[in-house]
């Protein structure tokens, strides 16, 4: 835990095309973290769309940001646009160097792949993209959070909130951040147990399957390019 004297300085990546949930979740529980603030950076200082159509507003540029002590990177299907955009990739690399503890969200895990900070780490991202976490260097697990040192990882879309909650525990202390769960009355109890390909009835899963293939598809060969690129052996089959 960080001494609650200490000022944090926190801020998450948006880009065109991230799923909105991997940004706004996590807010929910990042901007209410005490004796914090908390930005929302983006490439530019213009607005832009999330995968569904949503328009978001940065707070600032990237090269306008600090040193943050925490990095959030989100993911979604825009994610791919950037993973060999090296001004993208650079800051975060940078501010991921410099800060105290680093959080992704669903495919936010692979930009960090990209930018070459996922060598030995124990990660997860969303189900479609977990097969590609070997590419990166990093070690796969299971589970809707791990956690890795000071880094965060959240599996898909809404695992989001689950990691922020972990992260404002590890960040302020566990009463804090069940104070801001009971704020935001976070006690899910989902009408169907539908939420991962464990649980998903057999057809429900191959839908779901077939309208990512062809976004899976691309991640793959920039992956298999990246780990080209960084000396690491593909996994086999």
């Amino acid at each position: 835990m960080i001494p609650p004297e200490t000022h944090l300085q926190i801020g998450s990546l948006l880009f065109e095309g991230l799923d909105q949930i991997d940004l706004t979740g996590p807010f929910e529980v990042l901007s209410r973290i005490p004796n914090a603030t908390y930005r929302i950076y983006a490439p530019t200082a213009e607005s832009v769309r999330d995968i569904s159509g949503l328009r978001l507003t940065p707070d600032a540029a990237l090269a306008d940001a600090p040193q943050l002590d925490v990095l959030h990177v989100p993911g979604g299907f825009g994610q791919e646009a950037l993973m060999r955009d090296e001004a993208v990739l650079g800051w975060i690399r940078r501010q991921a160097e410099g800060a105290g503890h680093v959080f992704s969200v669903c495919t936010g895990a692979l930009l960090l792949g990209g930018a070459a900070l996922l060598r030995g780490r124990r990660a997860t991202t969303h189900w479609s993209a977990f097969a590609l976490l070997p590419y990166f260097g990093a070690q796969p697990v299971d589970r809707r959070v791990v956690v890795d040192g000071t880094w965060v990882f959240a599996a898909g879309v809404t695992a989001g909130i689950d990691g922020a909650l972990r992260l404002a525990a590890e960040l302020r202390g566990i009463e804090v951040a069940q104070a801001i769960q009971l704020g935001m009355e976070y006690a899910p109890e989902p009408p169907f147990d539908s939420g991962t390909p464990r649980t998903a009835p057999a057809a429900i899963l191959e839908r779901a399957r077939s309208a990512v293939a062809e976004i899976t598809a691309r991640r793959e060969a920039t992956a298999r390019g990246i780990a080209a690129d960084l000396g690491i052996a593909l996994p086999a089959g």
